[in-house]
């Protein structure tokens, strides 16, 4: 079972935390890891391209010349696909890109996930997030304290309205809860931050 040190905002240890060895050290499966991934990505899809077809592009639909006798090949419609400002054959239209992921497999990415964050060294734990004011440049010199990487995710669970207005301006952090992470996330970001109670929720939640 990993035990993972706690600490404060001002990087101080001051506990520890027992994770559950089916969470963190959970066996990393790169085949979940990347239909989760995939998936993500395809629900974030608009699927609104479009090219248009004959029957789309503007023109006459009358027939440009007599069938025989010309000496020129046989030609229907100025908005053939041959012809320039003709329709266009077999292109995009609109779709939806989503499919359904299994909930085990989504659940199974996210242990990898969180396994690969622990096994990195890319996973830290807090006491908690009471933070002092609501500025983000308070909160940025906890990060540094911190000694966050460039990119951060921090889960938090329950309301903390000094968490949530000093994060929001920080482009390279993410603020999420236990129920909104998704293994997409994890990977994305080169580091990760929980409060202690969330990472006890998702050690017990994962198992």
């Amino acid at each position: 079972m990993p035990k993972v040190d706690v600490v404060d905002l001002e990087n101080k240890v001051v506990g520890s935390v027992d994770l559950a060895d089916e969470v963190f050290a959970a066996e990393v499966n790169e085949a979940l890891l990347y239909e989760a991934v995939r998936h993500f990505q395809a629900e974030r899809r608009r699927g609104t391209h479009k090219t248009k077809e004959r029957g789309s592009v503007s023109g006459s639909g009358k027939k440009l010349w007599r069938q025989k006798g010309t000496g020129r090949a046989r030609m229907g419609s100025i908005r053939s696909p041959l012809w320039r400002h003709g329709g266009t054959v077999h292109g995009p239209q609109p779709r939806d890109y989503s499919y359904h992921l299994p909930r085990k497999m989504l659940l199974g990415a996210l242990r990898s996930a969180l396994s690969v964050k622990l096994k990195d060294g890319q996973l830290l734990v807090v006491k908690s997030f009471d933070l002092a004011s609501h500025k983000t440049k308070e909160f940025r010199r906890v990060l540094d304290r911190l000694g966050a990487p460039k990119t951060v995710l921090v889960v938090n669970n329950g309301e903390n309205e000094n968490l949530e207005r000093s994060s929001r301006n920080l482009p390279d952090v993410t603020l999420l809860t236990s129920r909104e992470v998704h293994p997409y996330h994890l990977l994305e970001h080169e580091g990760v931050i929980l409060s202690e109670p969330t990472a006890q929720k998702l050690s017990e939640a994962l198992r």
